[in-house]
């Protein structure tokens, strides 16, 4: 663990903007994160999921992105946003199999620093959501780092994350694929969607993560520094 990594939230943010580049994730860094000790609820997160060629940041891009916003435990739809990311090489047959993007999709994408841009603003002063959030934070990480020089810090919920936790809490450990979106979405009696589409599995990740905070709520009031996940 990095000395950096122990810094107070906003202490480490403000060294952050220092030392990036200016431009749009310095810009990220001028906005204040989401306060540890604040009631969950009165805060706004994004949910987010990614489409991508493979599953290593430093060798794999990503396809597609979606997005949506959450004040506090309401979704707002009207934030719902998908974009296709043009790739620089084929689209791995296996790739497009799963998430149903061509080539010819592909190409037509928007540059990947555009949709990086965009997708900072959206994020800034908001906490992130991702169901298995190793893969978003890695990607993002990565595309800011050829973009901009500098990786990504930023507060994170992952709802997997959530899950495996109720299970320590029950005394147990969760069965082979209990803790997949949709299975978890089928507990919480949640709708069945169809999957590896960025922007449907991104508000299917918002839905599931508002049903796991009611139930965690039911014991009292949630500060943000008890739903993170680790740096």
């Amino acid at each position: 663990m990095s000395l950096s990594s122990l810094l107070p939230w906003d202490l480490r943010r403000r060294r952050l903007v220092r030392s990036v580049p200016a431009g749009p994730l310095r810009r990220f860094y001028d906005v204040p994160f989401a306060a540890p000790r604040a009631e969950w609820r009165s805060l706004e997160y994004l949910a987010l999921d990614l489409e991508t060629t493979g599953t290593d940041p430093s060798t794999e891009e990503i396809v597609s992105a979606g997005w949506v916003v959450l004040r506090g435990p309401s979704i707002d739809l009207s934030t719902a946003t998908r974009r296709l990311v043009r790739t620089s090489k084929a689209m791995p047959e296996r790739s497009a199999v799963i998430h149903a993007i061509t080539d010819d999709e592909a190409d037509a994408g928007e540059p990947p620093c555009a949709v990086l841009d965009d997708l900072l603003d959206a994020l800034q002063g908001r906490v992130l959501i991702a169901h298995y959030t190793a893969t978003e934070r890695g990607f993002i990480d990565a595309a800011c780092r050829r973009c901009y020089g500098a990786g990504l810090w930023v507060p994170t919920v992952d709802t997997l994350a959530l899950a495996h936790r109720s299970c320590v809490r029950q005394g147990r450990e969760p069965v082979r694929g209990e803790l997949r979106l949709a299975a978890l979405r089928e507990r919480y009696h949640l709708p069945a969607y169809s999957s590896h589409d960025a922007l449907v599995d991104a508000i299917a990740a918002a839905e599931l993560f508002l049903a796991q905070m009611e139930e965690l709520a039911g014991a009292g009031p949630v500060p943000l520094k008890a739903i993170l996940a680790p740096q």
